[in-house]
């Protein structure tokens, strides 16, 4: 009967059902020893627009960064951004913090990345409302684009995969590769149009910033609420991109697979 229920060993089936189990375990253990629960999932973005909305628009009054109402406009990129910076963290020790299930378990070990980017996707989701609430709050204009969000969704988690499948194995092959990817995702952020947009960029650095995977996703999640904000070559660059990243992936993964076995 439970076999039935969720699918014979090595089926799609069975991939599903555990990858869900490990990722609600996840959420579990994150919410059920902290006080705050989720608003842990909120706080971090919450607390980062709040800084970057005074400094912008109380000091330095906003001076040609980002649209109106700018805390939507930050709200925005920031929590997608959590979501991708959150993961990416957590793709370094993705074999290691579970080095014994990684090496015992028979279901495919992509499961381990998989698990990251579904748990922390419903963390993300989770924080919805809280743009949503801005947004009323700040008299946000709603457009067509908005009918983009879920592309804007599904073109990051492809993109979330893909670094998943390379991160996670590299960082058990060379551990040093732990603190690098956390100094560059500090040199990512400020290269990300996060606290402005592509098109405030100067001259040359428009056209650099659009081949940033990144700006192309996060193009895609502002377009409902600022439609100027649309760029085809950033978001064209974005799509591609994400998915070259996810074929990548899969066949550094299967190259380098039987080297991480041996290493855990």
């Amino acid at each position: 009967m439970t076999t039935a229920v969720v699918g014979a060993p090595g089926t799609a089936r069975r991939y599903v059902h555990s990858l869900w189990l490990l990722s609600a375990r996840d959420l579990k253990v994150r919410y059920s020893t902290s006080a705050l629960g989720y608003l842990w999932s909120i706080l971090d973005p919450l607390v980062m627009s709040g800084i970057y909305w005074f400094v912008f628009t109380q000091v330095f009054h906003r001076s040609g960064v980002g649209e109106a109402p700018y805390i939507v406009f930050l709200i925005t990129a920031l929590l997608p951004w959590v979501w991708f910076n959150s993961a990416v963290i957590d793709f370094t020790r993705a074999f290691t913090k579970d080095a014994r299930l990684v090496r015992s378990t028979a279901i495919p070990r992509t499961i381990w990345v998989n698990r990251i980017v579904l748990s922390k996707g419903i963390e993300f989701l989770f924080s919805l409302p809280v743009l949503a609430g801005f947004a009323i709050f700040a008299g946000a204009s709603v457009g067509w684009g908005l009918l983009l969000f879920p592309l804007a969704i599904l073109t990051q988690t492809v993109l979330l995969i893909g670094l998943g499948l390379i991160v996670a194995p590299l960082c058990v092959l060379w551990s040093d590769l732990e603190r690098t990817t956390r100094l560059v995702l500090r040199a990512l952020f400020y290269a990300t149009p996060i606290i402005y947009g592509v098109s405030d960029l100067p001259g040359i650095f428009s056209d650099l910033a659009a081949f940033n995977p990144l700006s192309g996703i996060f193009t895609l999640y502002r377009v409902g609420f600022f439609p100027d904000q649309w760029d085809t070559l950033a978001v064209a660059v974005g799509v591609g991109f994400s998915v070259l990243v996810l074929l990548l992936g899969i066949l550094t993964f299967r190259r380098l697979e039987p080297g991480v076995l041996k290493e855990l």
